[in-house]
C-alpha cells in the first residue's frame, strides 16, 4: 500500500477501528456486566447510557454506581471518582512526548477518550508501529462507542438477570489483568508490575481510601526508571573499559 493510501482518510479510520477491536470485544462483556451493576443500582438505561457518555471512565463508573446502591453522598462519590482518575495524570504524561503536533480542540478530544484500555493499545503502537494521533483518536472514540453502546445494552438486559450472576462483578479485574500481561515486554516491566502490586496491597490494607493506587505507581515506575538508569551507566562502563 502505498503512504497516500495508508494516510488516507480510509486508511486512518481502518487502522484506528482495527487497533480498537481487542478493547470493544472485552468491552462485550464488561460493559454488558456495568450496565447490569447500574440497573440494579436504579439507573435507568438512558441514565446509564449519560454516564458512560459524559464520564466514560469505567472503573470510576464501577465505583459510582456501588456507591449510589450503598446510599453515599455525591460529594463523597465525587471525591473518590476523582481520586482514583488521579492515575490520568500518569497515563497523559507517558502519551505527551507522542502528541505534539494536534491543537487544542483535537488533543481536547483526545484526552476525552483516554481510559485504561486506549492507553494500553495506543502506548505500544506509538512505540512499536507507524501510528499517528489521528489513528489514537479513532481508536479511543470506537472504543468510546462500543462502551456507551454496551453499557447500554447491559442496563436494559439487567432486568432479566438476577444480581451477582455469572460471576460479572470480576470482569473489569479480568480485563485489567489481561491488559497488564500484554504490557509486560521485558523483564523491567515484570519487576515494576510486581513491586507496584506489592506495595498497593500494603497500603490499602495499611491506609483508607483509594491513594494507594497512584503511590504504588509512582514508586514503581520511580524504582523501574532507576533501574533503567543503572543498567545504562553499567554497560557505558563495560563499553569504555573494553576501549
Amino acid at each position: 500500500m502505498t503512504d497516500t493510501g495508508k494516510n488516507s482518510t480510509t486508511g486512518i479510520l481502518r487502522d484506528g477501528i482495527a487497533g480498537a477491536w481487542p478493547i470493544c470485544l472485552g468491552y462485550l462483556a464488561i460493559g454488558f456486566a456495568f450496565g447490569v451493576i447500574a440497573q440494579k443500582a436504579g439507573l435507568s438505561t438512558l441514565q446509564t447510557g449519560l454516564m458512560s457518555l459524559l464520564v466514560y471512565a469505567g472503573s470510576s463508573q464501577f465505583i459510582a454506581v456501588s456507591m449510589l446502591g450503598a446510599g453515599a453522598g455525591i460529594a463523597s462519590i465525587i471525591f473518590t471518582t476523582f481520586a482514583v482518575n488521579l492515575r490520568h495524570l500518569l497515563m497523559s504524561s507517558a502519551l505527551a512526548p507522542f502528541l505534539k503536533n494536534p491543537g487544542r480542540g483535537w488533543l481536547s478530544l483526545y484526552a476525552y477518550g483516554v481510559t485504561d484500555e486506549s492507553f494500553a493499545m495506543n502506548i505500544a503502537r506509538f512505540r512499536r508501529e507507524d501510528w499517528d494521533w489521528r489513528r489514537a483518536l479513532v481508536l479511543n472514540h470506537t472504543a468510546n462507542l462500543s462502551w456507551i453502546g454496551c453499557t447500554m445494552a447491559g442496563a436494559y438486559g439487567g432486568r432479566y438477570i438476577p444480581a451477582g450472576s455469572f460471576g460479572l462483578d470480576y470482569a473489569l479485574p479480568a480485563m485489567f489483568i489481561c491488559l497488564l500481561i500484554f504490557q509486560c515486554g521485558s523483564r523491567l516491566h515484570v519487576y515494576v508490575a510486581v513491586l507496584s502490586g506489592i506495595i498497593a496491597v500494603a497500603l490499602s490494607l495499611a491506609f483508607p481510601g483509594n491513594f494507594h493506587v497512584i503511590i504504588a505507581s509512582i514508586i514503581a515506575a520511580a524504582a523501574g526508571v532507576a533501574l533503567t538508569h543503572t543498567e545504562q551507566s553499567h554497560d557505558e562502563g563495560g563499553h569504555s573499559g573494553e576501549l
